[in-house]
């Protein structure tokens, strides 16, 4: 690698399969607004706005292929947008930044609990417990994660 190259831009991935189109539409207008590239990653074709900053990646069906495909492919510095805890924890390995579409970050020193407690929701479903499912995505959700957005792109300047 040449010594005097620049390092490649920051991306944004999105696990796609189950990010809120709300959320979507947030990282749409931030992609435009600051030229960072957005790429959609879901293992279904994604209708997404005409933008030289923003792209969609269709993986193969299956269990973790998105996740796997953004874990493959993501660089330290880049930020993944993503409900999946387990890819939470791959891409902060990597020195990337990950983001949850309720706004909340993942971080180092909380992924560990985290996996520990949604090992413990899946041991509980196993067991028959009904355990519910998330709450519903509310306006104040959708604010703090253009928030937290806004504050990581921010650092990207």
């Amino acid at each position: 690698m040449d010594a005097n190259a620049l390092p490649a831009p920051p991306r944004i991935w999105v696990d796609a399969d189950a990010c809120p189109a709300v959320i979507r539409d947030i990282l749409y207008r931030a992609a435009e607004r600051t030229r960072i590239e957005v790429i959609l990653v879901a293992n279904r074709w994604l209708q997404t706005p005409a933008s030289r900053f923003i792209r969609a990646m269709q993986v193969a069906g299956g269990p973790d292929v998105a996740d796997d495909a953004i874990a493959e492919r993501v660089a330290a510095g880049d930020m993944v947008i993503t409900q999946d805890i387990p890819l939470a924890a791959r891409v902060l390995a990597k020195g990337a930044a990950a983001l949850d579409p309720r706004g909340e970050p993942y971080s180092s020193d909380s992924i560990a609990q985290r996996l520990s407690i949604r090992d413990f929701m899946a041991e509980l479903r196993g067991a028959g417990v009904q355990t519910g499912g998330p709450a519903s995505l509310h306006a104040r959700d959708r604010q703090a994660f253009a928030a937290r957005l806004d504050q990581w792109l921010a650092r990207q300047r």
